[in-house]
């Protein structure tokens, strides 16, 4: 089985995939729902090739993450995240996507902390 470079294009199928180890994971994200989500979002344009299949590149994947981390793990609505995501219309930015990571590492830190505490009681 041969494995794919970090740079190489993924399918559809790999991209579901992927989603599924991003937070939160018991929520899944179907084919039919990024198709939708290419619908909505501008910033999603994966790259038909000749045997007419989506391909997505890194770029577009982080997108992907990024868009399931704010309709689900922050509850936002698809036109609050067109919104979030149009404030950075060229590129978006880095610092953005890490102010996410950290809160929500903080907020699984803050859950470690508790579940330790509730068993040394």
């Amino acid at each position: 089985m041969s494995t794919k470079l970090h740079s190489a294009y993924k399918s559809i199928g790999e991209v579901v995939n992927i989603l599924k180890t991003v937070e939160p994971k018991n929520v899944k994200i179907s084919s039919h729902t990024l198709r939708y989500w290419e619908t909505q979002f501008t910033q999603l344009k994966p790259k038909i090739f000749n045997n007419n299949r989506r391909h997505y590149d890194f770029a577009t994947i982080e997108i992907l993450k990024f868009i399931k981390f704010l309709l689900k793990s922050e509850g936002m609505t698809i036109d609050g995240v067109k919104k979030h995501l149009n404030q950075k219309k060229s590129n978006l930015d880095d610092s953005l996507f890490n102010s996410i990571r950290t809160r929500y590492l903080k907020n699984k830190l803050t859950n470690i902390k508790t579940i330790i505490k509730s068993l040394k009681n």
